[in-house]
């Protein structure tokens, strides 16, 4: 090995420090065995759906929080579930952005309504939400109601309204929701997935 007098001093002067730095305990070896946390090490994981469209995603959520009374839990991190038959870990571009829409600004988390002829929403809770759709619901049942058609046969049906039924929702759930629909006499009922 050839090296000139600067180079010799070079060679030497970094060696000296890195001992010396080897010395004070900044030994690169340590450094670089020593594991990184997890950063979902302290969550808390909850399976849910995806909202978009009717494939009905399988999504893990990953929150922070311990739960106490006063702590509010928020969600870190979203990725697909890994178990889920449909997409088996795998999220579409929208799927893969719910964390910017669980924290956008602009994402509406109460109900709210517009009174006829304002241009104004007001906030309200959510029992004043249900009471008003039910109230709304009931009315219109009663006016427009159709219990006998013009042979007099029972038919017992509510043209006036409809119902779109969520694709993301077990089979269960969906056929509760027909049960309940075809119950109140609605007709015009589709479904998510349709769509």
């Amino acid at each position: 090995m050839d090296l000139s007098r600067r180079q010799f001093f070079k060679v030497c002067g970094t060696c000296a420090g890195a001992t010396s730095l080897a010395m004070l305990g900044f030994s690169p070896n340590e450094a670089l065995a020593e594991a990184r946390t997890f950063k979902l090490a302290h969550t808390t994981e909850t399976r849910n759906t995806c909202p978009y469209c009717s494939v009905s995603c399988g999504v893990l959520l990953y929150s922070l929080g311990d739960g106490s009374k006063n702590a509010q839990a928020a969600i870190i991190h979203v990725e697909g579930d890994p178990d889920h038959p449909v997409n088996r870990g795998t999220l579409c571009p929208k799927g893969a952005g719910l964390l910017d829409f669980i924290h956008s600004e602009n994402r509406l988390q109460h109900p709210e309504f517009r009174a006829a002829g304002s241009d104004e929403w007001q906030r309200i809770s959510w029992d004043e939400a249900f009471t008003r759709i039910a109230r709304h619901m009931k009315d219109d049942r009663d006016a427009n109601f159709i219990e006998n058609n013009d042979t007099g046969e029972t038919v017992n049906r509510w043209l006036s309204a409809g119902m779109l039924a969520s694709s993301a929702a077990s089979n269960e759930t969906g056929w509760l929701t027909v049960k309940m629909a075809r119950s109140l006499g609605l007709v015009a009922l589709d479904n998510q997935a349709r769509i």
